[in-house]
């Protein structure tokens, strides 16, 4: 006989489609484990939103309800969005959230008017701090979700730590050579690796206020396992003044939900995979808002070609010159690749738009991962057992190509220090990586004949067993899961 539902948790993710899909995953993972659970996952709609990724996580959210998990989309007002961007453009994302607190209060409201409804707690999202506010309203405490790694997590706690001072002389340092001994690393960390929000004075103040609000939670939950990251999770661990973090990961999506055109051209793309040999491939895809223009997409496909290694390349095209918008695919390939590459290669390469990640780097075909180093992306990657070649992007990914290749010695590099601005359309103010770079590391990454190469293979192997190990029965995610869920009821 099943047991009533007895603790209720409202779930508040960030909009991102990362953030989100990890939300959900953690949401079901968590009424699968323990049935007294039962979750209201509140999803804000992302504005200017036409891509078809927002279609596909759509179709995994709608797929993946059952009884003890509810998924309520919020109103989304396109003109209000509108001109809340046009007031705010480098902050629109964080006063969009705060626009959405007064849904959140009413769906909220309505939940409890019955008296049959216990909340035990708010779920946010990093980013929905301000949500915390809305839970004090109604009397519960506030767990959090971090998307990102445990040792990102340590270093916002540490900065947010630093005097006035100490974090301003650090901020001065961000276009120098300069290397920090930093909590979490056991090698001295490039200050150029750093998070950019956290090596800019105005956004890194914002994010501190991020990470001093996180240390009023009752509990962090975090999409890492203890065997990755073992001095940040001793770190945070240790430090009475971070409350109880939770390692919970990895939260992968690992069923490909796909529908009508999506699934016809993963069709196509596995059946392209099958008649390839075994680890022969180099996947190169940059998640869903990595984009390059022309002169940059040039550089990789002539670097492909040299390389001689078969290839399934992931192309989208950038937003819209000033539009905050999701890089969707081009058109026309052939106008921004260079002339003849498509029939050049058409023997040992393909080139898509979207991608079904999981299934791709799951494929026995896939060789190696160029990647932007996303945290989700790198978790499916190791996961799968498929070593990486690092080419960070934004946000935190420099800080995670660094842990990867020279902490955890689990990837090679291509550029860790690549910067480009998140929606940033103009190609002329971004640092192109050269022919020569991207070659050089496609060949790491792939030719493993040296010894360097196996022991990395090797290394990548042991942690995508460990990462299986950590959420099964005894393993440290399922039992800091088993030791957060005792928490949850507590509160009631």
């Amino acid at each position: 006989m099943k047991t009533t539902a007895i603790v209720e948790l409202v779930f508040i993710p960030s909009p991102g489609m990362g953030h989100l899909v990890s939300a959900v995953e953690m949401a079901k993972q968590l009424v699968g484990r323990d049935d007294r659970l039962s979750i209201t996952v509140l999803i804000m709609k992302r504005p200017f939103d036409k891509s078809k990724v927002s279609s596909s996580t759509q179709s995994l959210l709608l797929m993946a309800a059952e009884d003890r998990l509810k998924f309520i989309y919020l109103p989304l007002d396109e003109a209000a969005a509108a001109e809340l961007q046009s007031k705010f453009p480098e902050t629109f994302m964080l006063e969009f959230i705060k626009m959405n607190k007064q849904h959140v209060r009413d769906h909220v409201r309505e939940m409890v008017s019955t008296g049959s409804t216990r909340i035990a707690g708010f779920v946010v999202d990093m980013f929905c701090t301000p949500m915390m506010d809305v839970a004090a309203e109604f009397g519960v405490p506030s767990y959090a979700f971090f998307t990102s790694n445990a040792t990102v997590l340590a270093l916002a706690f540490h900065l947010e730590s630093l005097s006035p001072d100490e974090y301003r002389d650090l901020t001065e340092l961000k276009d120098s050579d300069a290397e920090l001994e930093l909590p979490g690393f056991v090698n001295p960390v490039p200050v150029k690796v750093l998070p950019a929000s956290f090596r800019d004075r105005e956004f890194g103040s914002r994010f501190m206020s991020v990470a001093k609000r996180l240390r009023q939670t009752k509990g962090i939950m975090v999409n890492t396992f203890e065997e990755l990251e073992s001095n940040a999770v001793r770190f945070l661990a240790e430090n009475d003044k971070i409350p109880p973090v939770y390692p919970v990961g990895p939260v992968i999506h690992l069923v490909s939900n796909t529908n009508g055109e999506e699934e016809e051209e993963a069709m196509e793309i596995m059946s392209w995979l099958d008649n390839q040999p075994l680890s022969s491939v180099v996947f190169l895809c940059f998640g869903s808002m990595g984009s390059f223009g022309g002169d940059q997409l040039k550089e990789i496909a002539q670097a492909l070609e040299q390389s001689g290694h078969r290839f399934l390349w992931s192309v989208r095209r950038p937003p819209s010159k000033g539009k905050r918008e999701i890089p969707d695919e081009y058109q026309d390939l052939n106008q921004v690749l260079p002339d003849g590459f498509l029939e050049h290669t058409n023997e040992i390469g393909k080139v898509i738009g979207w991608a079904p990640q999981v299934a791709i780097l799951s494929h026995k075909a896939v060789g190696g991962f160029v990647s932007h180093c996303g945290w989700n992306s790198t978790l499916e990657s190791l996961w799968c057992g498929v070593p990486m070649a690092a080419w960070p992007m934004h946000a935190e990914q420099q800080t995670n190509a660094f842990q990867l290749v020279r902490e955890l010695r689990l990837a090679v590099d291509i550029k860790l220090d690549y910067k480009k601005d998140i929606f940033m359309s103009d190609s002329s103010n971004v640092m192109l990586v050269t022919v020569e770079e991207i070659e050089n590391g496609i060949r790491k990454l792939m030719e493993s004949e040296n010894k360097c190469g196996e022991e990395r293979k090797k290394r990548v192997k042991e942690m995508s067993e460990k990462s299986k190990v950590a959420v099964v029965e005894g393993g440290s995610s399922h039992n800091s899961i088993g030791l957060l869920i005792e928490d949850f009821m507590k509160t009631t």
